[in-house]
């Protein structure tokens, strides 16, 4: 049965509470993202999801210098400023309504929908911006638009997506899409279809590197039934899923950021696995190996910074 009832917005000081018929969300003005989803009393988010340039080298770019070309896009992916954020309520722009404009709503306000835009600004040389828009439906489905601004002058990038951190991690996810592990040059042998992955570990490469990509993704289900809420006491297992908006996305589901696989040499190196880093991409470049771990990846497979990149999905 279609949801009927309407949104329940709270115009906090520096936050913005969306509510509904089994979901919670909250938007932070001072952390410049969506703060907490909340579905049926779990907890999905660890820290506010922000756009990913970033992964993990491999060593086809580690002997291509590719880290060398590209590597203002990692300090971009670590450090990244929230410059703008507008609140649309049923189609009428509400600005930035935090504290004291946020006094003028004596309480609860009702609404059939809510759009809340963030616009990102880069560190690197020279900037450019990425504008990530949360459309939240009265059934709590949120559709996720994510825009790159390409600008003349970026090196090329290694990804671009929108990373989420989970408080714990998961016990496994489902998706529909390509068998096995894919990327845009090594993606021929995948075959269509459902599959189910309880193991979060990272490939055991001998250094531990990218990994874990899977392309033409029609939708994915991530399972967790652990909480840093001691008082919960339902300890059944909870499901997020992700839909594609019109497009498939790629996706890696793993239990490291690419900066942490970054710093580790060796697999014993890496912290102990407490989270779990999903992250939707909307651009992914290939890997290479065509030859000993020297040669550049093919230009097909190359993402050009200079181009805009816009893809969205949706989380039911």
């Amino acid at each position: 049965m279609e949801c009927t009832s309407k949104l329940r917005i709270v115009y906090g000081d520096y936050t913005l509470g969306v509510h509904g018929e089994g979901f919670d969300y909250v938007f932070s003005y001072s952390q410049g993202g969506l703060e907490s989803v909340v579905k049926n009393g779990y907890e999905w988010l660890y820290r506010c999801p922000k756009p990913t340039f970033w992964r993990a080298l491999t060593d086809n770019d580690r002997g291509s210098k590719f880290h060398i070309k590209s590597g203002s896009w990692l300090a971009a992916d670590m450090f990244i400023d929230c410059k703008e954020i507008e609140v649309i309520t049923d189609g009428k722009s509400q600005g930035k309504p935090c504290a004291p404009d946020n006094n003028k709503y004596g309480g609860d306000v009702l609404a059939e929908n809510i759009v809340v835009k963030f616009v990102y600004e880069t560190v690197t040389n020279p900037r450019t911006t990425v504008d990530v828009i949360y459309s939240v439906e009265n059934t709590g489905k949120i559709t996720v638009s994510v825009s790159y601004k390409g600008v003349k002058g970026l090196p090329q990038l290694p990804v671009f997506g929108l990373r989420f951190i989970m408080p714990t991690l998961a016990d496994k996810y489902m998706y529909e899409g390509l068998s096995g592990e894919t990327y845009p040059d090594r993606m021929a042998g995948g075959v269509i279809g459902v599959y189910e992955i309880n193991d979060l570990s990272l490939t055991p490469y001998l250094v531990p590197q990218e990994c874990g990509m899977r392309m033409g993704t029609d939708w994915l289900e991530v399972t967790r039934h652990t909480s840093l809420n001691n008082s919960r006491k339902d300890n059944s297992a909870q499901i997020l899923r992700i839909e594609k908006k019109e497009d498939t996305f790629a996706f890696s589901c793993l239990p490291y950021t690419a900066s942490e696989i970054e710093n580790a040499t060796h697999h014993e190196e890496l912290p102990p696995a407490r989270r779990t880093v999903l992250c939707i991409y909307g651009a992914v470049r290939g890997v290479g190996g065509i030859d000993s771990w020297g040669s550049d990846v093919e230009d097909a497979y190359h993402i050009d910074a200079e181009k805009d990149i816009t893809y969205s999905f949706v989380i039911c």
